[in-house]
C-alpha cells in the first residue's frame, strides 16, 4: 500500500514560525525530540510532502492543528485518521507540558474567558496546580481567527526591559505578515545613531523601556485589525523580580496602554496572588488600583464528572488494571480533589503496581506521596509560601489556624478564637481575622456561613502529615 503523504498548507507557514519561535525550538531540535531526521522537518516547514505520521507529530510537538494545517489528498484520509487515532492515546504526564487535546473539561471556562475578553482584560487567578497554565494553552491554541492571542510565560523575567524585549519580539513574529514592527526599529536606531537591524535590543535601551513598551503596541494596534489579547502567565513572579519602583510604573504603563487602546487586552495569571504584589507595594507608598479595569476568574478544579472521563482516559493509556475501571477512575479522581496535576501523578504511580488497582491501594498511594520527604507532589509549597509571603507578626497566626483545622472538624471562628487567644503570639482578635481572610485568598481556606475548614482535603491531608499532628 502506498505510504500516505502530507504537505503543509501554505497560508500556515506564518503560524510554523510564530510556534518555532514562541516554544523556541530549531528544526534541528524538533528532529532530535521526535527521534526523525532534520530532512523530514525543513520538508514540512518549506510546504513539501512528508510520511504522515512525521507531519501529525510535527503538528503535535508545535501545537499546531495538523487537520487544518495540511494539504491533504481526501481519499487517505481515512488512513491519516486512524492514524491520529493512535497517537492521541492519554499517558500520564506528571508536571510536563499537555498537548491541548489532552486537556479535558475546560471547554466551559474557555468559553467564558473569551466572553469577557469581548468587553475587558481579566486576572486569571487560582492555586498553584490547578490548570491555569494548561487552560491558556488550549485557549490559545483553538482561538478563533478574529482574535490574535499571544502567550508568554513571564516566570523568568527580572527587569522591565527584558519584559519589553520579549514583548516585542513576540509581536514581530505576529507581524511577519504585515512587515516587521517599525516604530520600535526606527527609535533603537535613534538611540544608537545607527540602523537597529537586531533581534536583541542594545544596552542604552535599558532606560527607555515605557517608549519601546508603547511604540511595541502602537505597532501592533496599527499593523493589524483583529483582537489582540496577550496572555501573560506568571506575572506575579516577574513584577516580584523587579524593583518596587519598577513594578509600580509597570503596573501603571500596562493600565494606561488598556485604556489608550481599547483592542488590547491583557491576561494576567500567576501562581502568586497579586495581592501579595500590591501589599507590598502600598506598604513601599503605592497608591493606585492598577487592576480595577480588569475582570477576575477563579480557577477551580476539574468538574467530577470531567475528573472521572480524565482519569479514564489515563488508565487506559497506561493500561492500569482495575476490577472496575469507572469506579477506579472516581475513586482515583475523587482521592486527589479532581485536580488534574495530581490525577496525572496519582495514575502514573498506581501503574507500576502489581495486580488490579484497589481503593485501598489508591488511598495508600495518595498517604506515601503526601508523606515522602522528597516531595513529589510538589505540596511543600504550601508550608514554604507561609514563610515567603507572610509577616513575622502574621505567620504565628497562619500556622495556628492551619494547625487546629487540620486536626479539627470544620469550624466556628468563636472556636478558633478561644484557642489562638490562649497563646501570647496570636491573642489580637482582628489580625486573627485578617489572617483568616488572608488564608482564603491563598486557597488554603474556605467559608460556609460561619464555619471555616479547609479548601481541599489533599491539602489539609498533608498539612496533617507534613505538621506530625
Amino acid at each position: 500500500m502506498t505510504q500516505s503523504l502530507l504537505q503543509l498548507n501554505s497560508e500556515w507557514q506564518p503560524k510554523v514560525e510564530e510556534s518555532l519561535a514562541i516554544k523556541q525550538l530549531t528544526r534541528r531540535s524538533i528532529a532530535k525530540n521526535l527521534n526523525i531526521s532534520p530532512g523530514s522537518v525543513s520538508k514540512f516547514i518549506n510546504c513539501k510532502p512528508i510520511a504522515a505520521h512525521n507531519f501529525i507529530r510535527i503538528c503535535q510537538e508545535l501545537n499546531l492543528d495538523w487537520g487544518n494545517a495540511s494539504a491533504s489528498e481526501p481519499e487517505r484520509n481515512d488512513q491519516i485518521v486512524s492514524f491520529k487515532f493512535k497517537q492521541n492515546s492519554f499517558k500520564a504526564n506528571p508536571g510536563g507540558e499537555i498537548a491541548p487535546q489532552e486537556i479535558i473539561g475546560r471547554e466551559k471556562l474557555i468559553a467564558q474567558i473569551w466572553s469577557i475578553l469581548e468587553q475587558q482584560s481579566l486576572i486569571f487567578i487560582g492555586e498553584r496546580r490547578i490548570g491555569k497554565s494548561s487552560t491558556l494553552k488550549k485557549m490559545k491554541a483553538e482561538s478563533a481567527s478574529s482574535m490574535v492571542p499571544i502567550y508568554r510565560d513571564l516566570e523568568g523575567i527580572r527587569t522591565p526591559i527584558e519584559f519589553v524585549e520579549v514583548v516585542w519580539q513576540d509581536i514581530e513574529t505576529y507581524l511577519r505578515e504585515q512587515g516587521k514592527a517599525r516604530r520600535v526599529r526606527e527609535f533603537l536606531g535613534q538611540l544608537q545613531e545607527t540602523q537597529f537591524t537586531g533581534s536583541r535590543f542594545p544596552h542604552i535601551a535599558d532606560d527607555y523601556w515605557k517608549t519601546l513598551l508603547i511604540k511595541a503596541i502602537e505597532d501592533l494596534v496599527t499593523l493589524q485589525e483583529r483582537q489582540i489579547v496577550f496572555i501573560w502567565d506568571e506575572i506575579p513572579h516577574m513584577l516580584e523580580n523587579f524593583s518596587e519602583q519598577a513594578a509600580m510604573e509597570m503596573l501603571d504603563v500596562l493600565r494606561s496602554l488598556r485604556q489608550t487602546y481599547p483592542d488590547v487586552r491583557m491576561i494576567f495569571s500567576g501562581s502568586i496572588g497579586l495581592h501579595h504584589i500590591f501589599k507590598n507595594l502600598q506598604k513601599a507608598g503605592y497608591r493606585n488600583d492598577p487592576t480595577n479595569d480588569m475582570y477576575t476568574i477563579d480557577g477551580q478544579p476539574l468538574a467530577l464528572e470531567d475528573a472521572i472521563a480524565l482519569t479514564s482516559y489515563l488508565i487506559k493509556g497506561e493500561n492500569v488494571s482495575t476490577f472496575n475501571a469507572e469506579k477506579s477512575a472516581r475513586d482515583i479522581a475523587e482521592a486527589v480533589d479532581c485536580i488534574p496535576f495530581y490525577i496525572h501523578h496519582l495514575v502514573n504511580q498506581l501503574k507500576t503496581l502489581e495486580g488490579e488497582v484497589s481503593q485501598n491501594a489508591i488511598h495508600f498511594t495518595v498517604e506515601e506521596s503526601l508523606r515522602n520527604p522528597l516531595n513529589p507532589w510538589k505540596m511543600d509549597h504550601y508550608r514554604e509560601r507561609i514563610d515567603n509571603y507572610y509577616t513575622e507578626e502574621q505567620k504565628p497566626y497562619a500556622l495556628n489556624i492551619l494547625d487546629l483545622l487540620a486536626i479539627n472538624p470544620p469550624t466556628s471562628f468563636q472556636k478558633l478564637w478561644q484557642v489562638l487567644y490562649s497563646d501570647p503570639q496570636t491573642n489580637n482578635k482582628e489580625m486573627a481575622r485578617t489572617i483568616i481572610r488572608l488564608l482564603m485568598k491563598d486557597y488554603y481556606l474556605v467559608q460556609s456561613g460561619s464555619i471555616y475548614s479547609f479548601r481541599y482535603p489533599l491539602v489539609q491531608k498533608y498539612w496533617r502529615f507534613s505538621r506530625g499532628l
